[in-house]
């Protein structure tokens, strides 16, 4: 997502309705493999390296977009379910992956998830609670289809970004309009305590910035990591 255009003033995040996230996805889906887009560079190097254990894991991919993760996701994961709420961003992640062990799902993952209990052993989320306004109802389904000892990761736009006025948009090609996500700030402490009060144990926080940044650059990127708790 190009969350942060340094130079180009970008208003406070806003409170909008979800529909207008699916449909700025929707227009954004055309174009969005091709513009240039630090953060979304950015959030895939951070996962590259992320410790999280897929290999033979049943994963669920929250926000899958385009597609730009899933297809390193499926490489090692046993099964990958990816759900994403635009059908435009779906429909290009479709084309692209055409792997056996992935499902595309269309949803809002502010609902209750179209999957079962205890079912996955890892769930990923890149760039997208800066579009959900309460954090917990996410983490809580989480905790629900997660089996015991699961891992639960989140990358996201840096708080510190957010505060500067930083927020997900992008220049339609073919009207030449800015385009401004709808999005919701949240702190460190959101995302951390959201984990532990929904029982789960914190594994590793990060803190990214591009290696090109200027000396003074806040982080672009945030990201935690949690674990399950084993259940009783």
């Amino acid at each position: 997502m190009n969350h942060q255009s340094d130079g180009v003033p970008v208003p406070p995040a806003s409170t909008k309705p979800g529909a207008d996230v699916s449909a700025a996805y929707d227009r954004w889906s055309v174009q969005y493999d091709n513009d240039r887009n630090a953060t979304r560079d950015l959030d895939a190097q951070i996962l590259r390296k992320a410790p999280i254990e897929l290999f033979g894991r049943d994963v669920l991919e929250l926000g899958c977009g385009t597609g730009k993760n899933t297809v390193w996701l499926a490489e090692s994961a046993r099964h990958v379910t990816s759900l994403d709420f635009s059908a435009g961003m779906l429909s290009v992640a479709r084309e692209r992956v055409r792997a056996a062990n992935v499902q595309f799902m269309q949803h809002d993952v502010r609902e209750l998830w179209p999957v079962a209990d205890n079912s996955v052993d890892v769930v990923v989320g890149n760039l997208v609670l800066e579009h959900v306004e309460d954090l917990l109802p996410v983490y809580h389904e989480a905790a629900r289809v997660l089996r015991s000892g699961g891992q639960l990761y989140f990358c996201e736009l840096h708080p510190f970004r957010q505060m500067r006025g930083g927020q997900a948009h992008f220049t339609e090609q073919s009207s030449n309009e800015i385009v401004r996500v709808s999005a919701y700030a949240h702190s460190v402490s959101d995302y951390v305590n959201s984990g532990i009060q929904s029982e789960f144990g914190l594994q590793e926080i990060g803190e990214w910035l591009e290696n090109n940044a200027a000396a003074d650059a806040a982080p672009r990127i945030f990201s935690v990591l949690f674990r399950r708790a084993p259940r009783q």
